[in-house]
């Protein structure tokens, strides 16, 4: 089978080939090697292999799910593969091989698709750019010289680049979202609990990361939250509803909705003229297609919010240190950890229990500030972005000022973390293109445990302003 063969199909597709019998899952995992092979070098996507096992598991009897045979890569943050090294992109808090599979991972074997490796990820998936001292940077197949996004930045840029039609990824204030807009995929941050957290539940204490997909196509993500997304036995949390399956919810109308756009940004400071150009277009579509669009914010304290969050943060991170300590018998050493996870842990062990508690009561009642908005919208949107996809070596996590960094990071991103905050769907579509021919990312954010009026604007959206035909510099 030609690569061009392959790349052509998104997740679905491919397993409906194997299906036919018209190809084999061992000729689809051969495709996805010659092409993790071919773009590797210069992306730094995928930096665990493990082609031998997926050989053995492509020849053998799969699963009959939906993506039976389709290769598939696993971000290596938080998720345990069975018999797979996890680095966390981190030099400290690493294993050398897990003793068995994390729930979510179980679910995508489930699934029928055959695990081929892992991808780059930033040392605990804090900034929302792949690079760390461990994995080294992740590059955008757009354009090598500017970043895939984070901290799912490696699975976004495999998949944009055609290894894998669809890839795990994670989102913690926006880890899913901001990889996919950079790379012009398809983004669902899933509901709080959607998703299982798995019997390792810590990695999970603060309720703000999710697990789900970035992928081409609006039907493979879909279709994917259906596999994976149902109850899970010993959750104390209550499962969000589902009316029907996701990938039903694509092809129906999502009738008349009230959405409500803003470029409003926690520092005030306008977006790039670009990005608002591209907000504005969207509105003008959303109208033409029948909603009802006005231009409304969030209209809270931005700074408050973050300051709790902060305390929050902080306080997971320090515990989750306190935890690799007592595995690894001791603490990092200097180079062990990077500014970032330095900083954070440090701040964390310096936070009161008061401290700690008031972020926990702030985030409750401004959360319910944010749903409340949602009594009269239907969905929200916003960019990703604050500006065009920045390059690599200007935002960079390693760089020795952080507040400088800090202060980019601020300028780059706005728009993701208060829904990791609230629990909500927020969904990033690839609408536009730069004048640079880079993606541009539209944001659209619905009610608690509404994916289904997501996937129906989504799937209206892919047929209205198609971006399936718009390639990647680094593809064929």
């Amino acid at each position: 089978m030609s690569f061009a063969d392959y790349a052509a199909y998104d997740g679905l597709g491919l397993a409906e080939l194997v299906r036919k019998r018209e190809i084999t899952p061992a000729e689809l995992l051969d495709a996805a090697i010659e092409r993790i092979e071919r773009h590797n070098g210069v992306l730094n996507a995928v930096v665990y292999k493990a082609y031998d096992e997926a050989r053995e598991t492509a020849k053998g009897a799969l699963p009959d799910g939906a993506f039976k045979g389709v290769p598939f890569l696993i971000k290596d943050l938080g998720v345990r593969v069975k018999g797979w090294p996890r680095t966390s992109g981190s030099h400290f808090a690493c294993v050398d091989a897990d003793a068995e599979d994390t729930e979510i991972a179980a679910r995508y074997r489930a699934s029928g698709v055959v695990l081929a490796g892992k991808t780059n990820t930033p040392e605990f998936g804090i900034p929302g750019v792949t690079t760390s001292a461990r994995l080294g940077p992740c590059r955008n197949p757009w354009n090598p010289d500017h970043i895939s996004g984070g901290s799912s930045g490696g699975a976004a840029s495999a998949v944009a680049s055609g290894m894998v039609p669809l890839a795990h990824a994670s989102d913690g204030l926006g880890s899913i979202r901001i990889p996919a807009a950079c790379c012009g995929l398809v983004g669902m941050k899933t509901t709080r609990d959607r998703n299982p957290n798995g019997q390792h539940d810590t990695d999970r204490a603060i309720g703000l990361s999710v697990d789900h997909v970035v992928s081409r196509t609006v039907r493979d993500s879909a279709a994917m939250l259906d596999a994976t997304g149902y109850p899970e036995t010993n959750s104390p949390f209550a499962y969000p509803a589902k009316e029907r399956p996701y990938i039903e919810e694509v092809t129906h109308s999502p009738g008349k909705l009230r959405i409500a756009f803003s470029s409003e940004t926690p520092s005030g400071r306008p977006v790039d003229p670009e990005i608002r150009a591209a907000l504005e277009r969207t509105a003008e579509t959303l109208k033409a297609l029948g909603h009802d669009v006005r231009e409304e914010g969030l209209g809270i304290d931005y700074r408050l919010l973050y300051r709790a969050q902060g305390y929050v943060s902080a306080a997971n991170l320090s515990a989750t240190m306190k935890r690799w300590i007592e595995i690894k018998g001791r603490e990092p050493a200097d180079d062990e950890l990077e500014g970032l996870a330095r900083r954070g842990y440090e701040a964390g062990k310096k936070l009161t229990a008061q401290d700690a508690g008031w972020g926990w009561q702030q985030l409750r009642t401004m959360n319910r500030q944010i749903l409340s908005k949602f009594e009269t919208w239907d969905v929200w949107l916003t960019p990703v972005l604050n500006t065009n996809v920045p390059r690599v070596d200007w935002l960079d996590p390693l760089m020795s000022d952080l507040k400088e960094f800090d202060s980019r990071q601020a300028q780059t991103f706005g728009f993701t973390p208060p829904f990791n905050l609230t629990g909500q769907p927020s969904l990033s579509l690839p609408l536009w293109q730069s004048a640079s021919n880079l993606p541009i990312g539209m944001m659209f954010t619905g009610r608690y445990a509404d994916e289904a009026t997501l996937f129906r604007l989504a799937g209206q959206l892919e047929k209205e302003l198609p971006w399936a035909d718009r390639k990647p510099v680094l593809w064929d």
